[in-house]
């Protein structure tokens, strides 16, 4: 009998982040995933409301979280949980919640909850675009996807992801990622703010798989605080893209 996906590890936060987001998190725009020419993986997708929204521009959006192996209503309340801890952050530890949001914690908070609506009624409207499963092994074929997103998982949770499970992840997430597609992670640092120490050495540990890595650097969608994205692609896209160009 094969085994089912792992537990939703207890620590990890089953968040509600809509598209708007999304987008400023990753440095994307709606104009960009209503361009892409297949299918974006959101890993983990937690209750957010990204495929129903994106579902609107014309982008198919397959997420996958370990919590989705849990009734519906479990995975609302464990977002709720979340909603408390993000509330209670944002009042003791304002500096982590520096205003890429143009507005006060509450209103943001109820972007988070309109977010959560969508997503329950996205999820049991069609069950198979929530998909249970949890890096570093995904059930999906080489270069399945578009675009990959991770957000809020393989550096906030250094407990959870040590530096040999985050390279198998990031490994995972690009061997699921067209070669002509991209993968992006965000935050690069842990959920006190702490950025990861040893980025340079995991980024090298991809470049000997083949993984091509870059930190991009995003302005804020308010403030103009700089965030910073990894940036993952199959290494040998440009020789391929080189060798098409002299045939």
């Amino acid at each position: 009998m094969a085994a089912g996906p792992p537990p939703a590890h207890p620590d990890v936060l089953v968040t509600s982040r809509p598209l708007d987001e999304y987008c400023a998190l990753f440095g994307l725009t709606r104009a960009r995933l209503a361009a892409l020419p297949g299918p974006l993986l959101d890993c983990p997708g937690g209750a957010a409301g990204l495929a129903a929204e994106a579902r609107e521009l014309g982008c198919r959006v397959v997420a996958v979280d370990p919590a989705y192996a849990l009734p519906l209503p479990v995975v609302a309340d464990l977002a709720l949980a979340a909603r408390a801890a993000m509330a209670a952050s944002m009042a003791a530890r304002p500096w982590l919640h520096p205003s890429p949001r143009p507005y006060r914690p509450e209103r943001y908070l109820r972007s988070w909850d309109r977010a959560r609506r969508l997503f329950a009624a996205d999820s049991a409207a069609h069950p198979q675009r929530y998909v249970a499963a949890a890096l570093p092994r995904l059930p999906f074929a080489d270069g399945a996807f578009a675009l990959t997103l991770s957000g809020h998982l393989i550096f906030a949770y250094p407990e959870v992801f040590g530096p040999e499970r985050q390279l198998a992840a990031l490994t995972e997430l690009v061997r699921v990622t067209s070669p002509d597609g991209e993968v992006r992670v965000q935050p690069l640092n842990d959920g006190h703010g702490h950025r990861c120490g040893h980025l340079d050495p995991l980024r090298y540990a991809l470049g000997e798989r083949r993984i091509a890595s870059e930190i991009r650097r995003c302005p804020g969608p308010v403030d103009g605080r700089t965030l910073r994205v990894l940036v993952l692609r199959a290494a040998d896209r440009r020789r391929r893209a080189a060798r098409h160009l002299v045939m």
